[in-house]
This record gives C-alpha cells, structure tokens and sequence, in this order.
C-alpha cells in the first residue's frame, strides 16, 4: 500500500490513453489556470497592483455584460415554466412560440428527450433559415443534425473522417492560427494535423497555392482528406471574399478533399466592402460540375453573432453530398449521445426563426440585435486603432468574429529570458501582463503560428468603457516591457 492507501492505480499516467496526453486547448489553459487563482487571492484580500482580474481571453459575450436579447429569453422562459403561459407580461408572438415548440417535445415538457439528430420542426425551421440565407437555394431538414453548440458536430464529423495507418491515416487540413478545438480534436483521435499557414501580410487571407503546398507535403506521410475552413475567422477576424470561397471549393474537388465550414460568425462582419458569403451558396452558385460533387458540412451555433447565448450550447450541421450509408453512420454515433440539450435546441429554433414584421416582438428584437452588432463593431474598429498606436505592436483589421490577433516585437533578451523559463516567449509575455495589469490574453502560441512571429489572441467582447481600460493598461505595459528588456 502507498502513503494513499490506494496502491497501484489501475489508471496512472501511463495506463491512460496517451492521445489525450497530447490534447491542448489553450482558451482554457495555463494562463487562465493562473487567471482564476488571481481572483480567488484578490477575494481573500491579497494586495495587487489591480482590483479586477478581466478575462479577455475566450469569446464569451454574456459574462462580459453583453445583454441576452429578451425574445430569446422569453420563450425560452415559457419552454421551462409553461406555468407562464398564463402570464399577461409575456408578448403573444413569444407564447406562440413556445406552445409550438412544447408541443414537439415528449410530454409537452423541454425535459423530455429528443429525437438524436434533433427535434423535427426546429430541423425544418433550420432549413428554411439556410434557403432564405443562401438566395433560395434548398436546404433539406434531413440533411440537418442539432448538436451541443458547434464543437459537438465539428468532433462528431472528424470522428467519421478517422481511418487508417501509417502513411494511410487520416490528414485534416487547418488553417494556422486555428482554433485550438480542431488540433485538440485531431490530437484525441490520432489523426495527422495538416497546417497551412494564413497570410498576416495580406490581413490573415487564405492563398491557394498555400493549400497546395501544405496537401503535397502532407501526401508523402497521410492521407488528406478534409479541408477545415473557419469564415469569419477565428483567431484572427478575417472575412473570406466570393472569390477566395470558389477557389477552395475548385481546391477541394481538385484534390478529392472532403470540405468543413465552420461559420458560427456569420453574422459578425464589421468591414466596409466584406461580406458573409457561405460556402454552401457559392457551392451549388457555381454549378452541377461542383454541387454535385463536392461533400460538405458547414455548421453554425448560438453562442457567438448577436446572441451570445453560449451556455446554452445549441448548434446545427448540415451535411452536402454525403454518402446515404454514411449518413445511416452519423445518425447512429449520434445517437449514442442521445440528443443535443433541449434548451439549446429551443434556443436555435428562435434564432432561425425570429419575430416578423408583422409580430408584437419585432421592433424590440430589431433594435436589441442592431444594437449588439454595432457595439461589436465600434469595438472592432477601436481595437484596432489604438493597438496600432503602439510602438512594436501590429494588429490587422478586424472584418469580423469577435477577436484581434496582433503581432508583437519583442526583444531579443525578452526572447532569452522565456527560453529560460522554458516558455515560448508570448505565452511569457502574457503572464507578466496577467501578473502585472489583470488582464488574461491568450498566447498566440496556443493558436499556431509562423516560426519566429508572436501574438496574442485578445476578444473584442468587454464592454466599451472596460474595453478602453484594456486597450491602455496593454498600451502602457508593452512600453514597459520593452524598456525592461531591451
């Protein structure tokens, strides 16, 4: 027996399944590990050189004082108490609402399991959403699957692309800087990360002959497979143009590649001349040669755009040319998670299917979602500019999604100094700013980048006033380290 009294465990470190080992996610990592100590020791009354700690590290609009838009709310509040239904405060539009969606549930009750790939009118309001969005073009509910936020139909789908040994196993290209959930995914499932490289020269933009670079360098050790695009983007706030989207459609048939678009900012697009364009739109735009080839699956969520409701984790997939047989695959992995949370799924339904013109909660929505879009994107502009104005820090327009990711000089002794800690140099230099000022950035190291560049990935979510506070405290402590290290 050992001091614990519990001898040899049957799970140790190297018992445990070494793919999990290899898992990061940097959003939640080392540096908000140390973030939440801070405010646990600011309770406790240790003195600071600040009174708050301000995570601007991860896109959560709602605990940065964004405002939940009230038809949202409402319904969903009616979904969990039908009790109010009886309520004379709640709007008619919203009762109506939520009498629709209880009557799809078992029981009438949003504590009722769900059909696996989601309860069927929200499926069909889904699909009416993505053919009004995309100019009429058909979407069918079939073809829809409800999922727990985004994540969930993004892993599910890498799970089926899986397969293989050796040189044969399954390759997944992404774009670096990419959002640590794929690279966490593809680490967890042993499949081979197959990096191609955003263009910082040319504000974070996706060049083809990137792609083709990074697909004939990964053929001589995996077998590629899918394209994992993120429109807009995230970290880095790009907004892919029409043409840029053909090209990597072409791309994709080209080299047989299955394609992934994550598209949860769709609705996040600051930039004058930039547009939301999906990718399932251009696809079936540019005619039979491609829309009947090319599979696809693009998928969206509550938690980012105007609504920020990300605890609710609700979210869809929809899938494009996939093979009926596999099809019969998905449904039944998906089914092994039973169903996508109730709420969530209640949720998405309002977001496809908001108050009309003619309805008592239209004027109200309007102006709460209106509102909530300009914030972010005065928030936008605003971060960019003032970072600019410091000596050594550059950062891109930001056209859309919630986040900048600037690049930082640092100095050479800074460079020597993170080596001896035996961290890469950003993540050093987000420390000292989290110990000294706060505030909690994520390392662009979390997110891949060039060899020899460094960044922070920083969200545009704080309220403006907060915000203002942000952008001078990193202003004043980039001056200061520099001066202590150069």
């Amino acid at each position: 027996m050992t001091e614990n009294g519990l001898g040899h465990r049957v799970l140790n470190m190297d018992t445990m399944n070494p793919n999990v080992k290899r898992v990061e996610y940097a959003v939640r990592g080392p540096i908000v590990q140390r973030a939440m100590q801070i405010e646990k020791e600011l309770k406790e009354g240790v003195k600071k050189p600040f009174t708050e700690v301000i995570k601007a590290n991860i896109g959560d609009a709602h605990a940065m004082g964004q405002k939940p838009i009230t038809f949202l709310r409402q319904v969903v509040a009616l979904c969990a108490y039908p009790d109010l239904l009886e309520d004379d405060k709640f709007p008619e539009d919203a009762k109506n609402r939520a009498r629709r969606i209880l009557q799809a549930c078992g029981g009438g009750s949003i504590g009722a399991y769900s059909a696996s790939p989601g309860i069927e009118i929200i499926r069909q309001d889904v699909a009416k959403y993505i053919e009004k969005r995309d100019g009429g073009i058909p979407s069918n509910p079939d073809n829809i699957y409800l999922s727990t936020g985004a994540s969930d139909a993004i892993v599910t789908m890498l799970k089926l692309l899986t397969s293989g040994e050796g040189k044969n196993r399954t390759g997944v290209m992404i774009s670096i800087p990419q959002y640590p959930l794929y690279s966490a995914a593809l680490a967890e499932l042993a499949a081979v990360q197959v990096s191609y490289y955003l263009d910082e020269d040319k504000c974070w933009s996706l060049d083809v002959g990137e792609l083709r670079r990074a697909v004939k360098v990964a053929r001589e050790h995996c077998n590629p497979r899918a394209l994992c695009i993120i429109n807009p983007g995230n970290p880095t706030g790009q907004v892919q143009s029409r043409q840029c989207i053909e090209d990597v459609i072409r791309f994709a048939a080209e080299e047989h590649l299955f394609l992934m678009a994550d598209e949860v900012y769709q609705d996040n697009v600051y930039a004058e001349g930039c547009q939301f364009h999906s990718f399932k739109k251009v696809l079936f735009e540019m005619g039979p040669e491609y829309s009947s080839v090319v599979e696809l699956a693009s998928f969206h969520s509550t938690s980012k755009c105007f609504m920020g409701e990300c605890g609710f984790r609700g979210g869809y997939m929809e899938v494009v040319n996939m093979d009926p047989e596999v099809k019969l695959q998905l449904t039944k992995l998906v089914s092994v998670r039973l169903c996508p949370p109730i709420p969530g799924q209640a949720l998405l339904d309002l977001v496809v299917n908001p108050p009309q013109p003619d309805e008592p909660s239209y004027a109200t929505f309007i102006k709460e979602r209106t509102a909530n879009l300009d914030i972010l994107a005065e928030k936008a502009k605003m971060t960019e500019q003032v970072l600019n104005t410091v000596p050594g820090i550059h950062c891109n327009p930001v056209q859309g999604a919630m986040y900048t990711f600037p690049r930082l000089s640092l100095p050479e002794k800074a460079i020597n100094a993170a080596k001896e800690k035996g961290q890469a140099p950003d993540m050093f230099y987000c420390m000292k700013l989290l110990e000294e000022t706060g505030i909690c950035l994520v390392p662009g190291s979390g997110f891949g980048q060039r060899d020899g560049t460094y960044h922070f990935r920083m969200t545009i979510l704080p309220a403006t006033e907060k915000l203002k506070v942000v952008l001078k405290k990193i202003r004043e402590f980039h001056k200061r380290f520099t001066e202590e290290f150069s």
